[in-house]
């Protein structure tokens, strides 16, 4: 079986604000779709939208992994049945170790029916697993015994993102501009592991303003999206003519979709002053 996600029609506001006008994609296991465009475009509220963040509502439309409905399901349900999010600003929880987390976040993806007090992954296994991933990563051990992202830098959140990716593999993983805030050398590091931790092995939605992430994991599918809307879909080539050129020919090929990128904008800058 060749698991498949799919968004149809889909309409999400926020705080009655109309975000995304009817989104339509597929994703196939296996395949790698870049998300592109400018700010303000729906690019990460799509993405938190798959996840089932609980500030957006779904007016329109469906999201659905192998014909059933992830939008009856909670966030934690959809992380069960193998989608998974890598943010692009990590929360931190701190008193909990790194270690501790995923290793209850691996037992739970990898046993989606265990009830609460069951036992988790065997401990020598886990670890064993764990140190595997973390030297590929080129992660100190000591990492996994710091509190989630309690002190971490920029680049440190983006590889404990990357390294839970690489303990739960998921069916589909949504990379949100995992590229943010890194130098060169990160981006690189971080393209070629998600290139060995992820292409091929699951369903890719890398979401970026840049071709850099993507030079490890060339995509089958690039989506531009504008207003709200994805108004073209190509390949590897548009990836890099974005990177090369920026969004002017978009925005001039998609005029109301522009303007309505264009409001978005300014709503946005208008709300961030309400309430400085």
């Amino acid at each position: 079986m060749i698991h498949t996600l799919t968004i149809t029609n889909l309409h999400v506001s926020v705080e009655s604000k109309k975000i995304l006008h009817g989104v339509n994609l597929e994703m196939k296991y296996g395949q790698t779709h870049a998300l592109m465009g400018p700010n303000g475009s729906g690019k990460s509220t799509l993405g938190l939208v798959i996840m089932g963040h609980p500030g957006y509502v779904v007016t329109e439309g469906s999201i659905t992994l192998d014909g059933d409905d992830l939008l009856e399901l909670e966030p934690d349900q959809r992380a069960r049945r193998g989608i998974f999010i890598a943010f692009q600003r990590p929360m931190t929880i701190p008193g909990v170790k790194m270690a501790d987390f995923l290793r209850h976040a691996t037992t739970n993806v990898r046993r989606p029916d265990r009830k609460e007090g069951e036992e988790l992954i065997a401990m020598r296994d886990f670890r064993k697993e764990l140190k595997s991933k973390m030297e590929q990563l080129k992660m100190d051990p000591e990492f996994a015994r710091r509190y989630v992202n309690d002190g971490f830098s920029g680049g440190e959140m983006k590889r404990a993102e990357i390294l839970q990716l690489a303990m739960l593999q998921p069916k589909f993983a949504i990379l949100d501009e995992t590229d943010s805030g890194l130098d060169a050398d990160a981006v690189r590091l971080a393209s070629e592991s998600i290139a060995e931790f992820g292409r091929d092995k699951m369903g890719l939605l890398i979401i970026t303003h840049h071709d850099k992430l993507l030079e490890h994991n060339r995509p089958d599918f690039t989506h531009v999206m504008l207003g709200g809307r994805i108004v073209e879909t190509g390949g590897a080539e548009l990836a890099k003519e974005l990177h090369a050129n920026g969004y002017d020919r978009i925005r001039k090929a998609h005029p109301d979709a522009d303007a309505a990128n264009r409001r978005m904008l300014q709503d946005d800058v208008a709300a961030e002053l309400a309430t400085a």
